[in-house]
């Protein structure tokens, strides 16, 4: 397209600073979220629940919820000044142009003639500036599970199963990475510069095989999932499925007890075959009907196409990405701010063009947070109109506890980070009140203040 080659070549002014516009916006970005974080802890100090809870927490569990939050506050807090001094570290000193150097030098070493071009340095460059940021997130990692999360009870997993998954995870970027990030490079290197037609079409093909081979090959290596056992429980999820006219394929239960307390329920699958996804520590924390409400605010999502809508959204976003990426693609100036002056590989221009359009990033997200709370009232209604408003409305208030999930937030703060309505907000949009319900078809359509509950994708 002319009109991005012209733009291209509009962006790409020698001397420009983009080093310096990069590292503005990335503080920038960490003092409004600094900003935001600290509005929602002085929420997170408060000592009476919202209203709506008054009478289904007590004060002993909201206690514990509210010392949750703000310690997974200070450690976001700790953990987000530990990634600025990364990145800064990083930009600063010109590690990303340092590395790409020292791998280049192994591979004219090391390896033979045939195997010296920019995929295969491309390859090692990855994954070993991969495993490095690994290593160096080690700590902050095993400090969230085995210290913040231990502490409230809900990690159930060992050093062992913790490294084993980590060991595991790297493998699986080596083996998947390898060819995906090779076809990446191929198709930018032989397309020219409509590439970003082809990139999409390769994307739309790897999410469709992510899909079918992620719960055959990939999920059993981390988690078992076993067939749901007879019962009232598959017989009332079936039937709920038959009602509305679900493809489904399978029901599974999953061992999500093996590494935390957490609960939930998903499903997945191609648009003809579907499978159900039921996290153990839900069902054993919850009533057979409470699950199956849950599950009909799940099957919600499905019957209204919000899963079409958002997967529709996702590939114009691909598109929009890899359309943008051909502008600075070929942008000198933004490889040389950053200390490229002689090379000027694929996969950096792509690092450091992600850098450039982050502001946008955060609009972008802003936008689907606001879309995605208003989906979640539809599929609550949803579930109202089937009947499960009382049952859904319990098992909500169950998560709630169970999960320590935040009880309330501050409006900038949820707009931001949330994409799940915070509980006293759908327990208003159910007319829960204890043991009526009156259904406000407003809140229902999304007609409320944009707050979210966090640690949940019911």
């Amino acid at each position: 397209m002319d009109y991005l080659r012209v733009l291209g070549q509009s962006l790409d002014r020698s001397g420009f600073p983009w080093k310096k516009l990069i590292i503005t916006f990335q503080v920038a970005q960490y003092i409004f979220e600094g900003f935001l974080s600290f509005r929602q802890y002085k929420i997170l100090q408060q000592t009476k629940p919202p209203k709506t809870l008054e009478g289904e927490v007590d004060q002993e569990t909201y206690d514990k919820s509210q010392a949750y939050g703000r310690a997974k506050a200070r450690f976001g807090s700790i953990s987000g000044i530990y990634s600025q001094i990364q990145n800064f570290g990083t930009i600063y000193y010109d590690l990303l142009p340092r590395l790409w150097d020292l791998t280049g030098t192994w591979l004219f070493r090391y390896c033979p003639q045939g195997f010296t071009g920019e995929i295969t340095h491309t390859l090692i460059f990855f994954f070993i500036y991969n495993l490095i940021t690994t290593i160096i997130n080690l700590p902050v990692a095993y400090y969230s599970t085995f210290v913040l999360e231990e502490k409230f009870g809900f990690n159930k997993s060992t050093v062992k199963l913790w490294v084993t998954d980590l060991l595991k995870g790297q493998a699986l970027g080596i083996a998947l990475g390898t060819p995906l990030l090779s076809a990446f490079l191929a198709i930018v290197q032989k397309t020219g510069n409509s590439f970003f037609y082809y990139l999409f079409l390769f994307g739309i093909s790897v999410q469709l095989f992510a899909i079918t081979i992620y719960p055959i090959a990939i999920l059993p290596l981390f988690n078992k999932l076993s067939p749901l056992k007879e019962g009232d429980l598959k017989t009332g999820v079936e039937a709920l499925a038959k009602r509305l006219e679900f493809p489904l394929k399978e029901l599974f239960v999953i061992d999500g007890s093996k590494r935390s307390a957490h609960s939930n329920a998903y499903f997945y699958g191609l648009p003809w075959k579907k499978h159900i996804v039921i996290y153990d520590t839900l069902i054993e924390k919850s009533e057979t009907e409470e699950v199956v409400a849950v599950l009909s605010h799940e099957l919600g999502h499905w019957s209204l196409s919000h899963t079409t809508k958002l997967f529709g959204i996702a590939q114009f976003h691909m598109f929009y990405i890899f359309a943008l990426f051909s502008v600075f693609i070929n942008n000198r100036s933004l490889y040389q701010s950053f200390g490229f002056h002689k090379e000027f590989p694929i996969i950096i221009g792509f690092i450091l063009f992600s850098e450039a359009l982050a502001p946008m990033d955060m609009v972008i997200k802003l936008l689907m947070n606001v879309l995605s709370r208003k989906f979640e009232f539809e599929a609550d209604e949803f579930a109202v109109k089937l009947g499960y408003s009382t049952q859904l409305a319990k098992s909500l208030i169950k998560l709630q506890i169970q999960n320590l999930s935040t009880m309330d937030a501050d409006w900038m703060y949820a707009s931001y980070h949330f994409s799940h309505p915070i509980l006293p907000e759908r327990l208003g949009a159910l007319g829960w009140s204890g043991k009526e319900k009156k259904a406000d078809p407003k809140a229902m359509n999304g007609e409320k203040p944009s707050s979210v509950a966090t640690g949940r994708e019911l």
